[in-house]
């Protein structure tokens, strides 16, 4: 596989994210971890498929343990706090706060070593800190206390993300198919979870359904996968920058759809936090 079609493959992941919002709504009132456990076990099916069309199950034995609790860990916890946070808080906004992940990924990149920070990296982050304290804010409309919760959610959610990402590189390169092994497992997790914590309530109709499906095949089942061969084989830092779309075509879906409202806010917002991460890229492919 070439390094162009590589990158090309992984740039799917950044147009499936970009739905993760919509889909999101369309499966309310599903409580958090149990749309978790169905999409998830979703996901995880089309990669344990794979896996044994492309050769059996043997590539997975030579992986350290350590590695499918990391991916486990992290799978679990960003999906639990994201549909957590769209429960909470306005889908557009929320979702917003939520992808300060590759603004995070950028910052948290130059502590590692061999890698340093830059004053584009700085200034990037003001803006996107700045875009995201816009949202919680209110626009000027006054502090919007019935949606906080759900706001520290999404950011807890970029943290998460960005945080998993990040140390990802310290374990060492791991076979793609290994993320069925992590979908599996978040789905496991996920479903003794929800009996444990949560009341059963499963998708409505057909649009309920047909959503949670569309999350399990595309932003949380093909989209990892295809993610996990570009950022190995592809060029990563083109990869790094194309991610930034995602809340910007996010909130474009929301909106085209009528579950968001368009607004100044929502407008400022968007290109604070996608300006900022841009800044920040481009320190990054400077240096």
């Amino acid at each position: 596989m070439t390094r162009t079609r590589a990158t090309a493959i992984g740039f799917v992941a950044v147009l499936l994210w970009a739905l993760l919002a919509l889909f999101t709504v369309g499966t309310a009132p599903t409580p958090p971890l149990l749309l978790n456990a169905i999409c998830f076990t979703i996901g995880g099916t089309i990669g344990l498929i794979w896996t044994m069309r492309n050769g059996g199950f043997s590539v997975l034995r030579a992986v350290s343990w350590k590695v499918y609790v990391f991916g486990t860990l992290g799978l679990f916890g960003y999906h639990a706090l994201y549909f957590s946070a769209l429960r909470l808080a306005p889908a557009a906004e929320a979702g917003l706060i939520a992808y300060l992940w590759p603004l995070l990924i950028v910052l948290f990149s130059g502590l590692l070593p061999g890698e340093h920070l830059k004053a584009g990296h700085l200034i990037g982050a003001l803006c996107g800190f700045f875009g995201a304290a816009l949202i919680i804010q209110g626009g000027g409309n006054g502090f919007n206390a019935e949606a906080l919760p759900g706001y520290v959610l999404a950011l807890l959610c970029a943290l998460t993300w960005s945080g998993y990402s990040v140390f990802s590189r310290r374990l060492g390169d791991a076979p793609t198919e290994t993320v069925a092994v992590f979908c599996i497992a978040t789905a496991i997790l996920s479903a003794i979870t929800h009996v444990a914590f949560e009341d059963t309530v499963w998708p409505v109709g057909a649009m309920g359904w047909a959503s949670a499906i569309a999350l399990g095949l595309g932003p949380v089942g093909l989209a990892f996968y295809v993610w996990d061969i570009g950022v190995k084989r592809g060029d990563i830092q083109l990869l790094g920058t194309a991610s930034y779309a995602a809340p910007l075509l996010s909130t474009l879906v929301l909106v085209a759809v009528g579950i968001a409202e368009p607004s100044w806010l929502l407008g400022a917002a968007t290109l604070l936090i996608t300006g900022g991460a841009v800044i920040a890229a481009r320190a990054s492919l400077k240096s």
